[in-house]
């Protein structure tokens, strides 16, 4: 028999994530780690640096705007961005407001330095135990779904 899972993002916090001006609302998280599922925050002029993604990704942007900064296509409310396994890329939130995206990660994203080096990793995994911990912390149920 399957079962529903449901996630109340209207009630749920924002969860800061890393660095000022990124905050994150989890959906799911897949038990075998190949990725994961979120509310994506981010603050206007904040630019996420360059990444490459292990797995695809799939992004659809609920509000506000960002500029991917390879193209400079600008992606507002209502745009879908597919991101492939392998993909490299860096965009910054443009406009007065928030940007607020439906991600689903699959696999990691690793920050690259100017030549290409990875810098830093996050991998599902991470962010399981990094929402863990603040649900901990917050003494706040940990709402997201596992599969």
């Amino acid at each position: 028999m399957t079962r529903d899972y449901t996630v109340d993002t209207a009630n749920s916090p924002w969860i800061p994530m890393g660095p000022a001006g990124l905050s994150f609302k989890p959906l799911r998280f897949y038990r075998d780690g190949r990725g994961w599922m979120y509310l994506f925050r981010v603050e206007p002029g904040t630019v996420i640096p360059r990444h490459r993604h292990t797995g695809e990704v799939h992004g659809f942007t609920l509000s506000g705007r960002r500029e991917l900064l390879d193209t400079g296509e600008v992606v507002g409310p209502g745009g879908y961005v597919y991101e492939p396994a392998g993909n490299v890329d860096s965009w910054r939130v443009v406009g007065d407001e928030p940007a607020v995206f439906h991600i689903t990660v699959m696999g990691s994203i690793q920050y690259l330095d100017a030549e290409g080096r990875v810098t830093r990793e996050a991998t599902p995994a991470d962010r399981l135990v990094s929402y863990r911990r603040w649900c901990e912390e917050q003494g706040v149920p940990f709402a997201a779904t596992l599969e």
